[in-house]
């Protein structure tokens, strides 16, 4: 028997995904620590380079060019990634408090969140402009903005609040994206009016004498009309009311004015300036409370102030992972002197830009283009992850090599068979803390502690009984729980029952105590809130210490004796129905390999997430003649079953089929799951595999799906009627895919239309 990876002993949460935290998260994929868990906990998955902002705003760049995928980053330094976001700190438990899911206990904490335009002192901003932060909520209404201009017939008057060097570059970019675009619709129009609100006496007020110049020049060409040394005091639906009384009307308001921070960092006790933003040491860590450190915006560095500018963000990257590193290892951290004078290239919208450092300036395309070198340099150190040599590391959250950083007595080797369970104090407390239910059928549940759970069976009903467990594919243990909830509840719905009980089967990673009752708890909290919306309750089961984190359940449920929907039962006329996408085993069988975009296997999340309960009902209200769920064995093999059991054939369109965004890109890279090939082998029941297999989505008819959607025989008469409802329910991409035929003899069952 060979001897195990060393427990976890410390949990070091980063809270945001910041410039100075993807430089500690590339650190530690790049040398590990061993006993140390890395967490991410993030709002947004794809994380903004502030300093291509404007170039994408203008339209020099694409999406994926200016932002760091904080997926494949965060699977690269063994990190587990928490796609939430941050709402509070407790830090007498030492815990976050997330929007969406349960706290995070924290060994050490980072933060590095950014900040946000300053808007409730100014009556009505909140309500009428666009700030310019959060990025992401800023894109989105930005491409708003941009059709509402494109659909005025006359000009728009178009007002900035805030001159300094974001201020003026979003200006610049916003007046030349526009200018584009109006001369590419092809219609007469007149050219956007902007207008620049700052209180400050000039533009650029932290840039010297000779920048302020040119800028000056630039927007005066440019036809910018300036508002300089007025404050806005007021909002009004679109109007902006200045200091001096005066009122000016506008159609869009952008808002780039001083940051600040979320509140939830003042309320938490931590000590913060007059601006709401941490105080931290020249080590970077908190004036007031060690073991929480503080970057980039969100920090205000006492020793040395300097203003919020991305350069000093990603320059604190290194210093931040290696104080982390110390204090992890019980050493005290080490000040960070960072530099007084730094490069500055500030675009003009068009192609050119403004360089400068100290007193000196110059301007012209080449500035642009030496900008566009080092920024694109700058963002293939997180995005071509495929480059850095890293050292090697246990997948992520599951602890690292064998080292003395564990405490003695976990490095022994761990038993197996029933000296492989959770300890008894984990699990009574964890159990404690969750409450058992009270469903009339449930003679003995949890609270009852016996060896077995009972249940009744009313008259007219029967017991309908399913069990599955797989590994974890996210690393996050709440969002993990549900989605494996969901998963093996499926089997229930597609037989037209009601999910009543579960038992759960649950392996977990080797750590100490603590921390493992921490994620037995997450992982039961999201597997109970799915089990309890679908109506079920969590009566008893396992655990066992194991290499990695797995989850299963025994589900019971109930259903109308003689309603039991069955696989084969299909009928000639009826149409197929698929509730969900297909996609999620070749996308996360990507991002294993560092080669899914963020994005992709979050929407596949969000799907896996969505349950299948309401599905299910509508396809029942819809006269369902047959119905499985589409799992392990591909749309194919679980279409196979239901057509080799009725005695019929069916016709599939591949074209109509739904695929998860990202799913056919992953497919043509020859991206495939584990099980995928032996899913092929059912290529033998296709009439036609040789023409079909030309098309790109192809080989996703046999991706094995995890928590995937129903495939469902119904009605030709009702078929479309029930699409609309289950869109309408939430089942976006539901879709009729086939049709059920009369069989032929010697005629493959299964013909696909490419």
């Amino acid at each position: 028997m060979n001897p195990i990876q060393a427990p976890v002993t410390k949990d070091l949460v980063l809270v945001g995904g910041g410039h100075s935290h993807v430089g500690v998260l590339k650190g530690f994929g790049t040398k590990p620590m061993p006993g140390v868990r890395l967490t991410l906990i993030t709002r947004d998955v794809h994380t903004p380079y502030s300093g291509m902002l404007p170039g994408l705003i203008a339209g020099h760049y694409e999406y994926d060019e200016t932002h760091i995928d904080l997926g494949p980053l965060s699977r690269f330094a063994g990190a587990r990634l928490y796609h939430d976001e941050a709402v509070g700190l407790d830090l007498d438990s030492k815990r976050i408090l997330c929007r969406s899911r349960p706290p995070v206990p924290y060994d050490l904490v980072s933060i590095n969140i950014g900040s946000t335009p300053t808007l409730d002192p100014v009556p009505g901003a909140a309500e009428s402009v666009v700030p310019v932060k959060p990025i992401g909520n800023f894109l989105r209404r930005w491409a708003e903005l941009r059709q509402r201009v494109l659909g005025r017939s006359g000009s728009t008057r178009i007002g900035v609040v805030g001159a300094g060097a974001g201020g003026v570059e979003l200006l610049l970019s916003a007046r030349h994206a526009l200018e584009m675009l109006r001369r590419e619709s092809g219609r007469p129009r007149q050219p956007p009016d902007f207008h620049l609100f700052f209180e400050s006496a000039t533009i650029l007020p932290t840039h010297n004498r000779w920048v302020r110049s040119k800028f000056q020049r630039v927007l005066r060409r440019r036809g910018i009309r300036l508002y300089p040394g007025l404050r806005v005091v007021r909002v009004r639906g679109r109007t902006l009311v200045l200091e001096d009384g005066s009122s000016h009307e506008m159609d869009e308001i952008l808002w780039v004015t001083r940051a600040s921070a979320p509140g939830w960092l003042r309320e938490s006790k931590l000590e913060v300036d007059a601006h709401g933003f941490v105080k931290v040491e020249a080590t970077l860590e908190s004036t007031s409370h060690p073991g929480v450190f503080a970057a980039g915006d969100v920090a205000a560095v006492a020793a040395h102030p300097r203003e919020k500018a991305g350069v000093f963000a990603v320059r604190q990257g290194k210093p931040l992972e290696r104080n982390l590193r110390r204090t992890l290892r019980g050493l005290p951290p080490k000040p960070f002197h960072p530099q007084r004078k730094f490069l500055s290239l500030i675009s003009t919208g068009d192609r050119r830009a403004v360089a400068s450092r100290g007193s000196w300036s110059l301007e012209g395309r080449w500035a642009w283009h030496w900008k566009d070198w080092i920024d694109r340099r700058f963002m293939a150190r997180f995005n071509d992850l495929s480059k850095i040599h890293a050292a090697p590391a246990a997948a992520p959250g599951r602890g690292v090599v064998e080292t003395s950083a564990a405490p003695p007595g976990d490095r022994l080797m761990r038993c197996r068979g029933c000296g492989s369970k959770v300890g008894a104090a984990v699990l009574e407390r964890v159990l404690g803390r969750i409450d058992p239910g009270n469903l009339p059928d449930v003679v003995l549940g949890l609270e009852a502690g016996e060896d077995a759970a009972a249940l009744s069976v009313p008259p007219g009903q029967t017991l309908l009984q399913s069990v599955d467990m797989f590994p974890a594919i996210v690393d996050d243990p709440y969002v993990f729980g549900r989605i494996a909830a969901n998963h093996c509840l499926s089997d229930i719905f597609a037989m037209g029952g009601r999910p009543r009980t579960a038992l759960a089967i649950a392996a977990l990673p080797w750590a100490s105590e603590d921390k493992m009752e921490v994620t037995l708890e997450e992982l039961l909290q999201g597997a109970r809130q799915v089990l309890r919306r679908a109506g079920a309750e969590l009566v008893g089961g396992h655990t066992l210490e194991g290499s990695e984190l797995a989850l299963g359940l025994a589900v019971s449920g109930l259903a109308d004796s003689g309603r039991l929907l069955r696989k084969g039962a299909m009928e000639p006329g009826d149409r197929l129905v698929l509730t969900k996408p297909l996609g999620t085993g070749a996308l996360f069988a990507a991002e294993m390999r560092l080669k899914a975009k963020g994005r992709w296997i979050q929407g596949a999340l969000e799907c896996m997430l969505r349950s299948n309960r309401r599905a299910a009902a509508c396809l029942l209200r819809h006269a369902v003649h047959a119905c499985t769920d589409v799992s392990g064995f591909g749309l194919v093999g679980h279409l196979f079953e239901m057509v080799r059991d009725s005695d019929v054939q069916v016709r599939l369109s591949l074209p109509a089929v739904p695929l998860l965004e990202g799913a056919a890109e992953t497919a043509r890279a020859g991206i495939h799951s584990s099980l995928q090939p032996r899913n092929l082998r059912l290529q033998g029941a296709v009439r036609n595999p040789r023409l079909a297999s030309r098309a790109p989505a192809f080989p996703l008819l046999f991706d094995p799906q995890t928590a995937g959607g129903l495939l469902a025989s119904v009605p030709g008469q009702c078929s479309e009627a029930c699409v609309e409802e289950l869109r309408g329910g939430g089942d976006s991409e539901a879709a009729v895919i086939g049709a059920v035929e009369t069989k032929e003899d010697g005629r493959e069952p299964i013909t696909i239309d490419p």
